[in-house]
């Protein structure tokens, strides 16, 4: 029998659980707080530029390819996706770059032009991120860990060990390379999962298979395409999705939520999913005597970081500039230390530029350059606009320094955006940008559960539940708990 079914959140886990729900047959609406859809991955335009205002990387490209065959179709019948090549480009300092091919005969051959001997070792680590990647795909990710006993399995206990959940990532590493340039481009993609490396499980070298050697893509219109895709899938569904609709309450009566109250209207329901912050709809939208977790539970959670992100227009082009341009020149170590073991902001802070009009030419006007800077930062962390202004500079003369390139005269646009508005648009806690660390307390069934134990038809799907922060892991959750809604309806 079809259900009526809410959804909180018109993001990347609220879209996939929707559509996933309504291929079921059960009447989905989604209530969307903000203007349009897409979460922390919305876009906007302003002077002729298109700005993705958050995720810009696009890896794991099977998972989107899987979650649009379910309902057999293609990411190709949505959008066009670029592989960039090279994937991207680190600097170290000026004059001190390493492009990062995407062919595997030249990542082997760029590894030895630094290290003597490391293609063999970089072959062996990719085989070990493979197997994670794969067994960590098959028997983890899509299980909604609800318990321990879900991981029970002799094999999956075999696997667990196989797949170094209890060692970490940087040991791993440091193993088997000893040039830190190498060192720091293998450590870099879990710096966002919310731990440093050496407290990292060495399962997420899994992240080096998916970056490279399946590859750095991009949709041509900007990351924003697959939210379209996605809306678009949803409402071919069934789905109906309303915006500025910010959830205010849930009723619940004999333990199960019967209505969903938001700032002007009011939906009866057979099941609520929680695609918002999970912090927020517990503790402020849920009466107390109904929540999982107590706030202090939450205040103890370790959260992947917050971002100082600046959406910039220059009016001119940038010749030898990446999409992706990561400057690694100052010191990695400190600068991870400074968001997850002695949180304040960086002294000397990494940081990354994105430059879609590199690759496409339609998000930006002709003969311009749309630029994206971005620095991790701890979250929790005052916010304020001297602060911002101060950390421009900062990364404005680094990248000045570092590319040769004059922008300070040619910047025709700029918008800020920091944890006051991620709190804002998002009810992030925290301000966080990236949802809940991956660190081994906070792995599978160790992190907040996707099933209110007091609400039996009350779930939750996101970057703070099962299976974690990124957007091919909120794509996962979102079916994840779309079958788990089914089984009780």
């Amino acid at each position: 029998m079809s259900k009526k079914i809410i959804v909180v959140g018109a993001g990347f886990a609220g879209l996939a659980a929707a559509a996933s729900l309504a291929q079921k047959g059960h009447q989905v609406t989604i209530l969307e707080k903000n203007e349009g859809p897409g979460g922390r991955a919305r876009q906007y335009q302003a002077q002729g530029f298109t700005f993705d205002m958050g995720p810009s990387w696009y890896w794991m490209p099977e998972v989107f390819e899987d979650f649009f065959q379910r309902f057999g179709k293609s990411t190709a019948d949505y959008y066009e996706l670029l592989r960039l090549d090279p994937s991207y480009i680190v600097y170290f300092g000026k004059d001190d770059e390493m492009e990062v091919p995407a062919k595997m005969e030249a990542l082997y051959a760029m590894f030895e032009s630094y290290e003597p001997g490391s293609s063999t070792k970089l072959k062996q680590f990719l085989d070990e991120a493979a197997y994670k990647y794969k067994v960590g795909m098959k028997e983890f990710v899509f299980k909604p860990s609800h318990s321990i006993m879900e991981f029970a399995d002799l094999r999956i206990l075999k696997s667990m060990f196989g797949l170094q959940m209890f060692s970490s990532v940087s040991s791993a590493i440091r193993k088997l390379f000893k040039n830190e340039k190498l060192i720091q481009l293998l450590e870099f993609p879990v710096l966002f999962l919310g731990a440093t490396p050496q407290k990292t499980p060495a399962l997420y070298s899994l992240m080096n298979y998916a970056d490279l050697a399946l590859g750095t893509w991009y949709p041509k219109g900007g990351m924003h395409e697959i939210v379209k895709a996605m809306v678009s899938l949803a409402e071919e569904q069934g789905v109906e999705i309303r915006y500025n609709q910010e959830v205010k309450q849930i009723k619940v009566v004999n333990g199960k939520a019967k209505q969903v109250v938001t700032i002007d209207q009011s939906y009866e329901v057979d099941a609520v999913v929680g695609g918002a912050d999970y912090h927020h709809l517990e503790q402020q939208v849920l009466e107390p005597h109904l929540r999982n977790y107590s706030a202090s539970y939450w205040d103890k959670r370790t959260m992947a970081p917050s971002s100082l992100l600046f959406y910039v227009g220059v009016d001119k082009k940038l010749p030898g500039l990446h999409h992706h341009n990561l400057f690694f020149d100052e010191d990695f170590a400190l600068h991870a230390e400074e968001i997850y073991e002695n949180p304040k902001w960086p002294t000397k802070p990494l940081f990354y530029v994105c430059a879609p009009s590199v690759t496409d030419e339609t998000v930006a006007p002709a003969g311009q350059e749309n630029l994206f800077f971005l620095i991790p930062l701890a979250p929790d962390l005052e916010d304020t606009d001297e602060l911002r202004e101060k950390y421009f500079e900062v990364v404005l003369q680094r990248f000045e320094n570092i590319t040769g390139h004059d922008i300070r005269d040619h910047i025709v646009y700029r918008r800020s955006y920091a944890h006051r508005d991620f709190e804002k648009d998002y009810h992030a806690f925290k301000g966080n940008a990236y949802g809940l660390a991956n660190t081994l307390l906070q792995t599978a069934f160790l992190k907040p559960k996707m099933r209110n134990r007091k609400v039996s038809n009350l779930f939750f799907t996101g970057q703070l539940t099962t299976p974690g922060p990124g957007v091919p892991p909120s794509l996962i959750s979102g079916q994840v708990v779309a079958e788990e809604v089914d089984k009780v309806l």
